[in-house]
């Protein structure tokens, strides 16, 4: 699960450097999914080393990313009428939040598999 959650932080990163490109430098709330992307890298670094800490770490800020981005993500009708007041961020946003969404899932799915595996060993022992 840490190199999964580097993963993810590393492609977030660069979905923030992308739209911050793609608005001409023009707001730095593009970068937004930047931010949430080395939050998540650092700690997919602390779960190489603690992976209780570093991965709950992630997904709180996951969780976070996801409530923060679900405002733009309700414009997504907009856009595909054309009528977005700020298409870059809906997209981009859309994108984040699909990708968090996705991690959460696996961390979720991790976190039950290691108690299944806890409890089967304690049932063995």
């Amino acid at each position: 699960m840490p190199r999964i959650t580097i993963g993810l932080g590393v492609l977030l990163i660069a979905v923030g450097a992308i739209a911050y490109i793609a608005t001409a430098f023009a707001s730095w709330t593009a970068l937004i999914p930047a931010i949430l992307g080395a939050v998540i890298l650092v700690s997919g670094l602390i779960g190489l080393k603690n992976q209780k800490i570093g991965i709950r770490l992630a997904l709180v800020v996951a969780v976070l990313g996801i409530l923060g981005t679900a405002m733009n993500v309700m414009q997504l009708g907009a856009l595909i009428a054309g009528d977005a007041e700020r298409p870059t961020a809906v997209f981009t946003s859309t994108i984040t939040f699909a990708l968090l969404i996705l991690y959460v899932v696996l961390g979720i799915s991790s976190f039950v598999d290691a108690r299944r595996r806890t409890a089967a060993e304690a049932r063995l022992s």
